[in-house]
């Protein structure tokens, strides 16, 4: 039987994914559904793509009987209560990477998905390309001895993306790009949470993130150089170095078709259609669709390739990156607004600073005004009405 995909947001990243399935067999997957906010969006996607219902509001697909799962790909700070109605309907859930806008919020859907017994992974689609696959097979062989760091970039010059560019739209370096290197990095490491987050980088005129650079300090003298832009073109290529040789992700390592080590060159065409993509390499989405068949076919509530601890560590990382360079959590205040525990005038959310230097999440009441940290002196600025 084939399973049965509601899409959420018809967007370009949406037109990608669908794109890309219709590679996979059609008796394994269907596209039976879509939602936007626009029903005439909805509509226009659906006859692109011959899709058989068209929804103006996504409770709608949580409501359709004959969506099994669902894929979420709406601007970030939609997708907490997105994926969270979805879950509570009983869908299974890919929701796009960032998952979410802060550790916060990713713990609080990840324990949603396992209260409600449901399949839920994050899109971290590079997982699930076959370099990726090759990649952690030859690592967990020790093929090139033990690792002791990782070198990775990855950059893109966007100033024509205005969702990147706005804090109220998720923006930010970090969440979008960054998480590559990031994750490849938890990869490479073996899951591992690293010790020690040291960062810094440069915000554009509206507060959002658009360089960043970062070391991560791991147990056992590990350590990860990284670094992310929307304002240049970087190498976005990955080396893994071990006490036994080095491994190269070729560019662009969020997306590879080769890699190299001691073994000499891999290469994995990915398969084409006749299709238009809006992103490079898009054709490898139907990787991370085959994956959630696979798991729903097994009963796995989560993915080995992208399990829900690792989702988590990806959060912390970035969290304490977007943190040390100035970037203010808007979100965060927007959390406590919406939670009501205290009064708003009151519950400002910060990030700071203890003398271990862990950057901690959650909330706490400085002076009135301030609403963040820079390396642990107090910022001013407050989001725009």
């Amino acid at each position: 039987m084939a399973t049965r995909w509601g899409i959420i947001s018809a967007g370009l990243t949406s037109s990608d994914f669908v794109s890309a399935m219709q590679v996979l067999p059609k008796e394994e997957h269907q596209v039976v559904a879509v939602a936007a906010r626009s029903l005439q969006d909805a509509k226009n996607f659906a006859a692109k793509f011959d899709i058989e219902k068209a929804y103006g509001s996504y409770t709608e697909v949580a409501n359709d009987a004959n969506v099994d799962v669902v894929y979420i790909s709406t601007i970030q700070p939609y997708h907490l209560p997105v994926a969270t109605e979805m879950l509570k309907a009983g869908k299974a859930v890919l929701c796009e990477k960032p998952l979410c806008m802060n550790v916060r919020e990713t713990r609080q859907l990840i324990q949603t998905a396992q209260e409600c017994g449901v399949f839920f992974m994050e899109a971290v689609w590079s997982r699930f390309f076959p370099v990726y696959k090759e990649l952690s097979r030859r690592l967990k062989d020790g093929e090139i001895g033990e690792v002791v760091q990782v070198i990775a970039s990855f950059g893109k010059n966007l100033p024509h993306v205005e969702r990147l560019q706005r804090p109220e739209t998720g923006g930010g370096v970090t969440l979008d790009n960054g998480i590559y290197p990031v994750q490849l990095t938890t990869l490479a490491m073996g899951g591992d949470k690293p010790l020690k987050v040291l960062a810094g980088g440069h915000l554009n005129k509206n507060g959002v993130d658009e360089t960043i650079s970062a070391c991560l300090v791991y147990s056992n003298g590990r350590v990860a150089s990284l670094s992310a832009s929307m304002r240049a073109d970087l190498p976005s290529e990955a080396f893994i170095v071990g006490t036994k040789g080095t491994i190269k992700v070729h560019c662009p390592m969020k997306c590879p078709e080769v890699m190299e080590g001691p073994w000499g060159k891999s290469i994995h065409p990915l398969p084409k259609n006749s299709l238009t993509f809006n992103s490079n390499n898009s054709e490898g989405m139907m990787y991370e669709a085959a994956e959630v068949r696979r798991c729903l076919n097994e009963g796995l509530l989560e993915s080995p390739g992208m399990p829900h601890a690792e989702s988590i560590t990806l959060a912390e990382v970035m969290e304490q990156i977007r943190t040390q360079q100035g970037k203010i959590f808007w979100e965060i205040l927007r959390s406590a607004r919406q939670s009501r525990s205290v009064r708003v005038e009151e519950k400002l959310a910060v990030l700071y600073r203890e003398e271990n230097d862990e950057l901690l999440r959650d909330l706490a009441y400085p002076q009135d005004g301030l609403v963040g940290t820079n390396g642990g002196r107090w910022l001013s600025r407050k989001p725009a009405n």
